[in-house]
């Protein structure tokens, strides 16, 4: 088969033009191929965004010196950036004391909320208490504008010895339920003998009021007045834990008025106050305590002749005191360091003016409660019989066992 060969065709300079048409140059071919799947670097695309920028706003073409380009979008990101900033309106200027770091309270309206408090009874623990009976005085410090301070209330340390006897559960609930009521804070410190029994512990868990259940350890064997040992070890657990509070002893078997609390709470150092007793034989009440000009004490009430040569007339149940006294001797300038506590040497009947010696000094140095110790705010009546047992049948090791007929 014959084949054919084209001949290359000349060059552009040789070829010859007519009418003097100039030749038209063609740069010559590139060496690198091209790819069409490359992607643009980031250095052109920068390039780009900033000519077309230039191009839109000036309406030239832009030219290919990246360094004027970079110029300009510097510049167009400086004057936005100050034009954001830029406010426009009218904007209230704050003052130095507009900025603290303190953080305060917000501003509350006692007096309202009181007032509603008033109103709706307030639940606690599965029992209702009206807000209504709360002493507002006590809480509440009202100013000349108009608006009031909140007053933390004196914590109430209240001391109870108490003992297995058939009528004590009916006593600690009896007290349970005074407490109780008493416009916190208050801590009901309760002494048993020996071992801590379930009856008290349930009692107290069920009472709600904030309590500390204690133990003396004492041997009874070698004391006389059990009652001494018990409240003994209560000062010692206050004196050990300094707690800070008014100290009152409540015997369990006493009947007390919610008028006697919130006036300890008006104690200083020592206060004390008159006491309706009911003498030994239950013939006859006496009135045992102070007397008192205002709460200046100036005498005793006393009936009977034995109880005379005591330096102080006044029952267990019948005074209060600061418990600073005890942990902190350098405030009340008690001249010996010694613990104060009850003694169980002395005759009966002399425990509390034995005490009281170790507290104050004088009458001087007393608070007669309330003002003019003109009412009777507890009562000390030895009602309780003694040497009463559990009558038999009263507990059952199982459950009654009855026949029932079912028609």
């Amino acid at each position: 088969m014959a084949s054919f060969r084209r001949t290359l065709s000349p060059p552009y300079h040789d070829r010859h033009y007519q009418n003097g048409e100039a030749p038209v140059p063609v740069p010559p071919p590139s060496h690198k191929p091209f790819a069409a799947s490359a992607k643009p670097s980031s250095a052109s695309l920068g390039f780009d965004v900033c000519g077309f920028l230039t191009f839109v706003l000036l309406g030239k073409q832009p030219r290919r010196s990246w360094r004027r380009l970079l110029y300009r979008c510097l510049l167009f990101f400086l004057f936005g950036f100050l034009f954001g900033m830029t406010p426009f309106g009218h904007v209230n200027e704050l003052q130095a004391h507009d900025f603290s770091l303190d953080i305060k309270p917000p501003n509350v309206n006692v007096n309202a909320q009181l007032e509603k408090a008033i109103d709706h009874p307030v639940r606690h623990d599965g029992f209702v208490r009206e807000s209504s009976n709360l002493e507002v005085g006590a809480g509440v410090r009202a100013k000349s504008d108009g608006s009031s301070d909140l007053v933390p209330r004196k914590q109430l340390i209240v001391v109870t010895p108490t003992y297995s006897r058939a009528a004590q559960a009916y006593s600690l609930y009896r007290l349970g339920q005074v407490l109780r009521l008493v416009p916190p804070p208050l801590l009901w410190i309760v002494v048993e003998m020996n071992v801590v029994s379930m009856e008290t512990a349930d009692i107290l868990r069920k009472s709600g009021v904030m309590y500390r259940h204690l133990v003396c350890t004492k041997n009874s064997t070698d004391i006389k007045d059990r009652g001494v040992h018990q409240r003994n070890t209560a000062l010692e657990h206050i004196e050990r834990h300094k707690l800070d509070g008014i100290v009152y002893f409540a015997d369990d078997d006493n009947i007390y008025s919610l008028e006697l609390f919130h006036s300890l709470r008006q104690i200083r150092r020592f206060g004390t106050w008159p006491v309706a007793m009911l003498a030994q034989s239950k013939s006859k009440a006496i009135l045992e305590g102070p007397v008192c000009n205002g709460s200046q004490v100036i005498g005793w009430h006393t009936n009977e002749k034995s109880k005379r040569l005591r330096r102080f007339h006044v029952d267990m149940s019948g005074f209060a005191f600061n418990s600073t006294i005890l942990w902190d001797p350098k405030r009340w300038r008690r001249l010996t360091l010694h613990p104060i506590q009850q003694l169980d040497t002395v005759k009966e009947g002399f425990q509390e003016t034995t005490f009281i010696q170790q507290v104050v000094e004088d009458e001087s140095q007393m608070e007669g409660i309330p003002f003019g110790c003109s009412r009777i705010i507890n009562w000390h009546l030895h009602l309780e019989a003694r040497n009463l047992i559990y009558p038999k049948g009263w507990l059952f090791d199982k459950n009654l066992e009855a026949d029932l007929t079912v028609t």
